[in-house]
């Protein structure tokens, strides 16, 4: 086990797995992990960095001149990050177990799990459907129906021209954001190791960044660093960057989550 973790806390439902309690240092060593299995994954890992750098500059290239849903559909992207990564989950997961990295498994991983990674995946489709609503309602509002140029979204957020959008723009992207994060943090690598249903995944992440706050806000900031430099390169950053994410949360997984219990 790693140092960083403490002894595990007892759950009070004997069903649920034990949710550990780590310490802060432990983020470093979750990227660590990240950068490790990228390495040894090699072309398996980065053909999933391929795939969310073409996704992303898709969506760029489709709706570049319609920022109203450009930035609605750009964030809300990341909110199915979770099923997204499940290959790459899956993938250190195999390494773990001393297997060869191998990308064709991977592909089909959602399979162990069918029914309920479908579930949560839908679940994940209807908040980013209703963040995207919401990302072009807020901006529908404040620029009276307008189509504004990338360059009015910059400046309006930079010189504060109009603080409430700016306000409220963030802070409801922040929900979401937070939302998704908090229940599917450990949720799909737990669905694929152990086959627990969509919902007891959603209630023990959570359960997890309850027990956990300042732990898991610090690998949330690592994330939120990470994605946004990958956006700020034009999706290019993303090629090497989500990997590493996809690949950590695997080892967010195993250190946070005890499923000695359910395995039995």
């Amino acid at each position: 086990m790693n140092k960083n973790v403490m002894p595990a806390s007892i759950d009070d439902f004997e069903l649920l797995p034990v949710i550990r309690q780590v310490q802060p240092a432990i983020v470093i060593d979750w990227l660590h992990s990240g950068v490790e299995d990228a390495h040894r994954g090699g072309w398996a890992s980065l053909f999933y960095g391929f795939v969310f750098t073409v996704i992303g500059l898709f969506i760029h290239i489709v709706y570049g001149e319609h920022y109203l849903l450009l930035a609605g559909l750009t964030t809300g992207f990341f909110l199915l990050g979770p099923f997204l990564a499940i290959g790459l989950y899956d993938l250190s997961r195999r390494m773990e177990n001393g297997e060869s990295p191998a990308l064709m498994p991977t592909l089909t991983a959602w399979r162990a799990n069918l029914t309920n990674i479908v579930m949560f995946t839908l679940l994940l489709l209807i908040v980013l459907l209703i963040w995207t609503w919401a990302s072009f309602g807020i901006f529908s509002h404040f620029f009276n129906g307008a189509l504004p140029t990338f360059t009015d979204i910059v400046l309006n957020v930079i010189t504060l021209k109009q603080p409430l959008f700016t306000a409220i723009y963030f802070i409801t992207g922040g929900l979401f954001a937070a939302f998704v994060y908090a229940i599917s943090v450990v949720a799909i690598p737990l669905m694929l190791d152990c086959k627990v249903s969509a919902s007891t995944a959603a209630f023990v992440s959570l359960k997890t960044c309850v027990r956990n706050p300042g732990v898991m806000l610090l690998w949330a900031g690592c994330i939120v660093v990470l994605v946004g430099v990958g956006l700020a390169t034009s999706f290019l950053g993303l090629f090497l960057f989500m990997p590493i994410v996809g690949h950590a949360s695997w080892h967010v997984y195993r250190d946070l989550i005890d499923t000695s219990q359910l395995k039995s």
